[in-house]
């Protein structure tokens, strides 16, 4: 049987594992980090995850859902905060559907652990790959902690080694392969709001958004009854890091922009200054294979922007399809490759573009009139004609509906939706039921 080599052991790649490993091949994961379940997860990074409808079903193929579900909490609302402090709040889909928080560093555990018990898996941690040698299929790796080298040669070779991958890195010094990455003007620092007698300081089953424009805070909730809040900031200009380094300009800054956050986080002020700031990325590249035998998957094929809480949604969905795939072609993986490669690529393109665009929606539009009422129609379309009316959001946080036609969709649907508050909003009409009624009638023409 193929000896199966699995760059990465983050998410996707402890989730591909054991997938793989359950049906029956020799798997060895090589990971330059030590195991995360023996050492403690470095703060302020990345710490919550959104996991929904593709995410879910992947994790149902190995039968982890309930699991998961022990330690996610349902979000199903967003709650806008305007500076003043007043509410509004926006249901993310129909018939209670949710988006749930989790914690990355409980589910990665989860993950390895199913990965090493329920089947032929073995995870080398600590090991940095120092050389990709495609010709003869072979790995150089140093371990970090000896510094002792080896060599490890594989059938198959799977790069789930994240953003800045080792796997694809070799792959962008081959012919006519095509790589772009891309930073965005914004960076990231998380602050962590303590529970009060051991509760949740804010409503539980909801995303909370500021929007502030050219800039936003979100927060999540945690089991812990903590929520980790993030502040998406620009790295330079009027409003950014750059400009507030001192006391006094964190002061202003909070008292001005999030002043119902003061109370909720009284020591936000050392946290801003003690907490890392972090770069957020994206990464596209074209082909995400290497003849039949090497693979990219998840951050390493198709990192993005966190704005659309699709990030390991998309990368977990990566392996139910390969894997679908696999079992249509009897586990053919030197046929599925360069097919799975070829096909998954324009859904890779799409939701990188998707995620930026809920960034400005997120961080300009929440707080909106003209939005929140285009919202409120686009909702009641798809309560009474769903068939003919999906959302944007709801075709790619909560179907299986490949993401770049979700994102033609939701072209057209910008399109319609442009002409409705033109007759509606924008003439100074808020009547629901009349916005609805030129909707269908649109559709309908």
């Amino acid at each position: 049987m193929q000896h199966i080599v699995i760059a990465g052991a983050g998410l996707v790649g402890s989730l591909w594992a054991t997938l793989l490993g359950q049906k029956g091949y020799k798997i060895t994961v090589v990971e330059r980090r030590p195991d995360m379940r023996k050492v403690k997860i470095s703060a302020g990074r990345s710490i919550n995850l959104a996991l929904s409808h593709r995410g879910w079903g992947a994790l149902s193929l190995c039968g982890l859902t309930e699991d998961v579900k022990a330690f996610g909490i349902p979000m199903y609302v967003r709650t806008m905060h305007d500076k003043e402090g007043n509410l509004t709040r926006q249901p993310y889909g129909k018939d209670n559907e949710a988006i749930f928080s989790v914690s990355r560093g409980e589910l990665n555990k989860l993950l390895l652990s199913k990965a090493e018990n329920d089947s032929d898996v073995t995870i080398r941690f600590s090991e940095r790959i120092t050389q990709v040698d495609l010709e003869n299929k072979k790995l150089h790796l140093k371990n970090e902690e000896t510094g002792i080298g080896s060599e490890l040669e594989y059938d198959i070779l799977f790069g789930c080694d994240g953003a800045y991958s080792a796997i694809r890195n070799k792959l962008n010094h081959t012919d006519r392969f095509s790589y772009s990455q891309t930073y965005i003007e914004h960076g990231y620092k998380e602050l962590n709001m303590q529970p009060v007698d051991g509760k949740h300081q804010m409503d539980v089953n909801t995303l909370h958004i500021w929007p502030r424009g050219e800039f936003m805070m979100i927060a999540l909730p945690n089991p812990d009854a903590t929520f980790t809040c993030t502040l998406f900031l620009g790295w330079e200009g009027q409003h950014s890091f750059e400009k507030i380094r001192t006391d006094t300009e964190i002061d202003q800054f909070f008292e001005t922009y999030f002043p119902d956050l003061i109370p909720l986080v009284p020591d936000y002020r050392e946290q801003f200054k003690v907490n890392p700031t972090s770069s957020l990325m994206m990464v596209k590249c074209k082909p995400w294979n290497n003849g039949n035998n090497v693979l990219l998957m998840g951050d390493a094929a198709h990192a993005i922007v966190p704005f659309y809480g699709q990030g390991m949604n998309a990368g977990f969905e990566d392996c139910s399809i390969l894997l679908r795939m696999l079992d249509e072609n009897k586990m053919n993986f030197e046929k599925v490759i360069p097919q799975f490669a070829k096909i998954r690529q324009a859904d890779g393109a799409a939701i990188a573009d998707l995620a930026m665009r809920n960034f400005v929606e997120m961080r300009d539009l929440t707080a909106d009139p003209e939005f929140l009422f285009r919202k409120k129609i686009e909702r009641l379309a798809h309560e009474h004609f769903p068939e003919k009316w999906i959302p944007l959001y709801t075709m790619v946080t909560f179907t299986d509906t490949p993401y770049h036609y979700a994102k033609s969709e939701g072209e057209k649907q910008d399109v319609i939706m442009d002409e409705v508050l033109e007759r509606t909003i924008r003439q100074g009409n808020t009547d629901e039921k009349e916005g609805l009624q030129i909707l269908r009638n649109l559709i309908q023409a």
